[in-house]
């Protein structure tokens, strides 16, 4: 993996280098070579499809071979592709042959109803004969914030080839333009974004009339109806104020985000007073201007204002420091906003993050930042009209987005904060800015090469945060030492960075992370930074933690050590940080561990609410892709004897990996007291036979999710292998499993037994893979019993058993010997909350065990979320207890084409958004081949939407095993 991220900063590097040499030569009139563009397109896909592998490798909890294979092949890609770049030539653009241009397929349409109108109407005049220009008027009107007639007069020639280059007079060049335009048979020229006015004839744009184009504007009704769904109608219930809301909807202009955002601020008031008063503080904060950038600012700005909280106010200006359209992880911006002092000391850091919640949770409330889940988290993110909004009211105080990086002059005295994440800067600077306010300087997500001079931060002594993380640095500059006013420094995912100086005197310093750095040694000075709350060591090459430096870190919450440290030697230092709420490290002694166990749990039950524990000598395989930022109470037992292993009482989620001495993994005692634990993962224990017992004395009641991966001797997963002679299932037991999830167990051929059927009421989400002699998913019903039940439903008239209820999620694949999923009396009903059936490669299954309600003695439709995917072939080959079943859901099916079961191209996953995740690994003409392992981090899966999954274009090769949420 370090591999290959080196090859993606270098693929970086070299698109940056390529993109800045072909925008200097991009001259109206010349075009980009092809070559040049495939080169820049494949450089693109690649580097997505490399961060995705990363954040798998990130979040995987399991052996890693597979992710392994992929890297080894994705650095061979990028190899060939960077080799590529010497048969450009001298020169990436050429002079375009004569064409007839290119369409601006861009328009902006709002409102629901607005939005259908406006699309029918611009589709019925593109296809009709009767128009050949049409005017599209939206929100932000025509133009982009930073542009003159020239260059708009530029943008609209590059698009039909017409060089204007020779001709300095506009209104020369507007003539030559408006010829241009005119020579069309049929065209659409919509330009979006409009900050300034701009006469149309000025530019060379033929005047639009009644009979040759239209404008749409959002209608009074529809801003008030979107108003009232923001707001919430019950306002209406209030006698006589009807009215002043709706002057409070006039003044919104009918700028849909305007009355989002207005009405999202004034949501619960009630009096008419309140709305009186808002009205006229709306009034007042609008001059009146013509000029669309501030009608849309003025009315953005009353929501701000309406905060009245300037921590909130805050808050909401920081978000605009991260790049436009980015999604800011929740915890990581509350991380900064602590660290920034937005969020106020407290007395502890979840009291800090409740706080943090809170405060995203109001912005979210009233509109200002939208919210969303992904990776198996939250963030939020910042329309890029309030982005700009905020920026505006920033002023001069911030700066963000700065594309010439060497330019001094940029760095204002007044600059208070400066971020330049994501800049795709390839060196640093060698300037002195002389910025005294400077406070906050965030340069993460930058692919540096080279050395940070040392003349940089020289005249940065106001410098309370320093974000410098992800570059090709080995070397912090010397003069760091000397700001002696840094309260944060973070310099994560350094790989390269192997010196850091003397931070004897950064006795101000509460926060200090070299997560995944290259350091090998502690840094000089830092058992002199007394302040420290938060202390991330978790540096792959960083072997010990010498005594005697933690006793004096006294006021640390959060502690974060290498897996490679042993934290047995530190034990008793670690015991004596009374502040510590949040600890990672490993224990290579079973002994001194239990020891620690023993006293968070006698002496310091509450302090300590976030853990990860490693317990074990040896160092399994991808230990240290486990996320390091996971929240929750987790313990890891890597190699050891478990049987002499004391658990916390507390522990959520447990690992046991590769401990050949388990037998009957949770028939041990050392579990009776987990009374808390979430979710299980048990791979590589190559002893095991019988996993989880069902006569406990302690059920497992609270046991959430249930992984088992690689357990080569594992026969029955639940009970006695013989069925009939195993004990009653405890009542309770897994009562709340959602999640089941079992791959590569070769010897096992029943999965759950029929007592246990009844207990799994819960159960949401079932993944099941490369079991190659699983028969029965629900096992233990013999032939004779499954006839018997279906002639006594014969009989008798009475209806199936229902299974799973809750269940949303089945994925069957590669399973070359199952049979059925359940006997003939069983059955899940279609329209429970069944969103997704993908089945691969499971040719002798011949039923389905779907029902559906019937209505008048037929079928009825099954819920739209559903679909099944399955191969064509197979689904041919189904069997159904009602014929009418089959042609009732065949609508909700998707064949996909099932290539080589033994090397699967694709992994399809769906997101709470929708869409498709997947990652390519090859790529031929015409095709395309992809692959994504990864539902362990996602734990919500909502159903595809119909255009993603007509929009799969053959021939695709798709295969699912292991879900995804977006």
């Amino acid at each position: 993996m370090k591999n290959l991220k080196r090859k993606r900063e270098e693929l970086e590097c070299g698109r940056s280098d390529i993109e800045l040499k072909m925008g200097a030569e991009l001259f109206p009139g010349k075009r980009p070579k092809k070559e040049v563009q495939l080169w820049l397109q494949n450089a693109e896909t690649i580097d997505g499809e490399i961060e995705t592998i990363e954040q798998e490798a990130d979040r995987v909890k399991y052996s890693n071979v597979r992710i392994g294979k992929i890297a080894c092949m994705k650095i061979q890609e990028v190899e060939e592709l960077m080799n590529q770049r010497g048969g450009f030539g001298d020169s990436f653009v050429v002079d375009p042959p004569i064409s007839r241009g290119d369409v601006l397929p861009i328009t902006t349409i709002v409102g629901e109803s607005t939005a259908k109108r406006t699309l029918e109407k611009i589709w019925e005049h593109v296809l009709g004969e009767d128009f050949r220009k049409i005017g599209v008027n939206g929100m932000g009107g025509i133009v982009s914030k930073a542009s003159n007639v020239f260059k708009l007069q530029n943008d609209i020639a590059r698009n039909l080839d017409l060089d204007l280059s020779k001709y300095e007079d506009v209104i020369l060049r507007a003539g030559k333009l408006s010829i241009a335009l005119e020579n069309r048979k049929r065209y659409v020229l919509i330009l979006d974004d409009m900050w300034e006015a701009f006469r149309l004839e000025d530019v060379g744009i033929p005047e639009p009339t009644p009979t040759n184009g239209c404008k749409l504007l959002l209608s009074e009704e529809e801003s008030w109806n979107l108003f009232l769904e923001t707001l919430g109608r019950d306002v209406l219930n209030t006698p006589d104020l009807e009215v002043t809301v709706k002057e409070v909807v006039k003044e919104c202009a009918r700028l849909p985000l305007a009355i989002i955002t207005i009405a999202g601020s004034l949501k619960n008031v009630v009096h008419a007073s309140e709305w009186r008063n808002a009205l006229e503080d709306l009034r007042t904060s609008i001059k009146g201007s013509n000029n669309v950038a501030t009608t849309v600012f003025e009315r953005l700005q009353f929501s701000y204002k309406r905060l009245k909280d300037e921590k909130l106010q805050h808050c909401l200006l920081y978000c605009a420091l991260y790049p436009e359209d980015f999604k800011i992880d929740r915890d990581e911006l509350i991380e900064h906003l602590i660290d920034e002092g937005v969020i106020e000391r407290m007395k502890s850091r979840q009291a800090e993050f409740d706080k943090g919640h809170t405060m995203l949770n109001k912005l979210q409330n009233v509109c200002l930042l939208e919210g969303g889940s992904h990776y198996g988290g939250y963030f939020v993110k910042m329309h890029d009209l309030i982005r700009d909004m905020a920026l505006q009211i920033a002023g001069p105080k911030f700066m963000v987005d700065l594309e010439d990086f060497q330019d001094e002059e940029k760095w204002g005295k007044d600059l208070v904060k400066v971020s330049l994440m994501s800049n795709r800067m390839s060196e640093f600077p060698y300037i002195s800015p002389r910025c005294p306010k400077l406070s906050t300087l965030l340069l993460q997500e930058n692919c540096f090469v080279g050395d940070i001079p040392d003349s940089f931060f020289v005249h940065l002594h106001g410098l309370n945060v320093l974000g410098l993380s992800h570059p090709r640095i080995s070397s912090l500059p010397n003069s760091v030492s000397d700001l002696e006013n840094l309260t944060t420094l973070r310099l994560m995912d350094c790989e390269s960075l192997t010196h850091v100086p003397s931070l004897a005197k950064l006795t101000a310093l509460r926060k200090l992370d070299l997560w995944k750095s290259g350091i090998k040694k502690i840094p000089h000075g830092l058992k002199m930074l007394v302040n420290l709350r938060y202390l991330g060591l978790d540096a792959p090459y960083l072997k010990n933690m010498p005594l005697g430096i933690l006793p004096k870190l006294t006021q640390l919450q959060v502690l974060k050590l290498n897996w490679f440290t042993d934290s047995s030697r530190n034990g008793e230092e670690i015991v004596k940080l009374k502040k510590l709420e949040y600890f990672k490290g490993r224990f290579y002694d079973i002994d001194h561990f239990n020891t620690y166990v023993g006293y968070l749990e006698e002496v310091r039950p509450i302090t300590v609410s976030n853990y990860i524990f490693v317990v074990g000598k040896e160092m399994a395989e991808d230990i240290d892709d486990f996320d390091l930022v996971q929240k929750g109470k987790l313990v890891i037992l890597s190699e050891c004897n478990i049987s002499l292993v004391l658990l916390p009482k507390d522990v959520q989620t447990l690992v046991i990996c590769r401990c050949d001495n388990l037998r009957s993994s949770l028939d041990a005692s050392f579990l009776k007291h987990a009374k808390e634990l979430k979710s299980i993962y048990i791979w590589g224990c190559e002893e095991i036979g019988d996993t989880l017992s069902l006569c406990y004395p302690f059920p497992l009641q609270s046991l959430e999710s249930v992984d088992l991966e690689s357990l080569d001797n594992l026969r029955i997963p639940f009970g006695e292998e013989r069925v009939t002679s195993a004990p009653a299932v405890t009542p309770g037991t897994f009562s709340r499993l959602k999640i089941f999830r079992i791959s590569n167990c070769p010897n096992i051929k029943k999965l759950f037994t029929p007592g246990l059927l009844l207990n799994l009421g819960n159960l949401e989400e079932i993944y099941i893979w490369e079991c190659k002699q699983l028969e029965e998913i629900i096992g233990g019903v013999s032939d004779d019993e499954v006839e018997e039940e279906a002639e006594e439903i014969e009989e008798t008239g009475m209806g199936s058993n229902v299974i799973f209820p809750k269940l949303r999620i089945l994925k069957l694949d590669r399973l070359p010997e199952l049979k059925t999923i359940c006997s003939s009396s069983n059955v899940i009903v279609s329209d429970s909350p069944l969103q997704l059936i993908q089945i691969y490669y499971c040719p002798k299954l011949k039923r389905l065990p779907l029902s559906l309600h019937l209505t008048n003695g037929q079928p009825s439709s099954p819920p739209s979320s559903l679909l099944i995917a399955i191969s064509k072939h197979m689904w041919e080959l189904l069997e159904w207890d009602n014929h009418d079943t089959k042609n009732v859901l065949e609508p909700r099916c998707r064949c996909v084409h099932c290539p080589d079961p033994l090397k699967p191209d694709f992994d399809m996953a769906w997101g709470t958004s929708g869409a498709i995740m997947g990652r390519t690994t090859t790529r031929t003409h015409n095709s395309w081949t992809r692959r994504y392992d990864g539902s362990r981090g996602f734990p919500s899966i909502k159903s595809p939407p119909q255009k993603a999954v007509d929009g799969i274009r053959t021939p695709a090769h798709v295969v699912s095993t292991k879900g995804a949420n977006h």
